[in-house]
């Protein structure tokens, strides 16, 4: 069967998804023949801008990727900050780039997941996921949410929690908060249960 390939594509600024997603690439990579690896999708700020915001450096061990370094993966976790509600606009234009995979559906059949980050719960946590579907959807590609699969840490009620049933969220708020112990395992789960059924499906 060989090894099934799951790649982690993400794009972050203050630092917040990329620690979402290494720790979806730790827990996918706990799958017995499944090779998980994390990858950024070019940045369209300049330096300037970069600065101004005062963007976190980029990671130097996670390589950026190419639309066409897509046909390689067998399955994918797609994660992003969400602005005014929706995915980041360096995301969005990533999957613009995917024309000519669309062209030839060179996509279509493969599973995908979402992760994200929200400043507040009125910021996108569910709808950010939500209209992010239309990429796959136009793909071909099958959208593999959570569902409530998570268990108990899903009705968390003690606590200021991101994600929900379309996949693992973290919150930045004011960009000082990090991601709590409950979302890191929320999103090391999701790595695991997207890469078990990416398995399957591969099988």
């Amino acid at each position: 069967m060989g090894t099934t390939k799951i790649y982690i594509v993400f794009y972050s600024l203050h630092g917040h998804v990329e620690i979402m997603a290494r720790e979806i690439q730790r827990g996918a990579n706990t799958v017995p023949g499944v090779e998980a690896t994390l990858w950024q999708v070019p940045e369209t700020l300049s330096n300037s801008i970069l600065n101004k915001v005062k963007a976190n450096p980029k990671a130097d061990d996670v390589p950026v990727i190419l639309p066409e370094q897509l046909l390689e993966a067998d399955g994918f976790l797609f994660g992003f900050p969400s602005r005014f509600g929706v995915m980041a606009s360096q995301f969005k234009a990533f999957f613009d780039a995917t024309h000519e995979l669309w062209a030839t559906q060179a996509l279509a059949g493969k599973p995908a997941g979402f992760f994200w980050s929200t400043g507040f719960y009125g910021g996108g946590q569910e709808l950010s996921a939500f209209t992010a579907i239309t990429q796959l959807a136009h793909h071909g590609m099958l959208f593999v949410p959570l569902g409530y699969t998570f268990g108990s840490g899903m009705f968390e009620m003690g606590e200021v929690k991101g994600g929900s049933s379309y996949g693992a969220g973290t919150f930045a708020a004011d960009g000082s908060r990090q991601p709590s112990e409950l979302e890191l395992q929320q999103a090391f789960y999701q790595g695991k249960y997207v890469s078990e059924i990416t398995k399957k499906l591969k099988g």
